[in-house]
């Protein structure tokens, strides 16, 4: 029981793995909007405010990577990549589609059981 419970909660630190890394790449680009704000018009608010929740999604971004690293068999190398595309525009996306198997986080949809009239 114990191991069902524990791939259970796999799946959704999966599954948070994949939500963390769009909301990461979407912060990443309204920070840097904030920072082009901030050099062009001379108005720093966005980046006062937004460098603190663009740092701590970052950080909870890695955290979950690295929660998820075994249960995807990541390499050392692997993480490597995961942080270094967080600092590339959409990176994090890029991770999500690429490093993330397509059904990684998702519940497994119960198959259909064989009706009586197939027989």
């Amino acid at each position: 029981m114990a191991a069902g419970r524990v791939a259970a909660m796999m799946l959704v630190v999966i599954r948070w793995f994949r939500v963390a890394a769009v909301v990461e790449a979407v912060s990443y680009l309204i920070l840097l909007a904030a920072s082009v704000a901030k050099h062009a018009f001379g108005n720093g608010a966005g980046v006062t405010v937004l460098g603190p929740v663009h740092g701590t999604i970052f950080l909870v971004y890695l955290l979950l990577a690295l929660n998820i690293r075994e249960q995807l068999r990541w390499t050392w190398g692997t993480i490597g990549i995961v942080v270094v595309m967080a600092a590339v525009p959409f990176g994090a996306i890029y991770v999500e589609r690429r490093l993330v198997p397509p059904g990684a986080g998702r519940t497994p949809t119960p198959e259909p059981e064989p009706s009586a009239e197939a027989a």
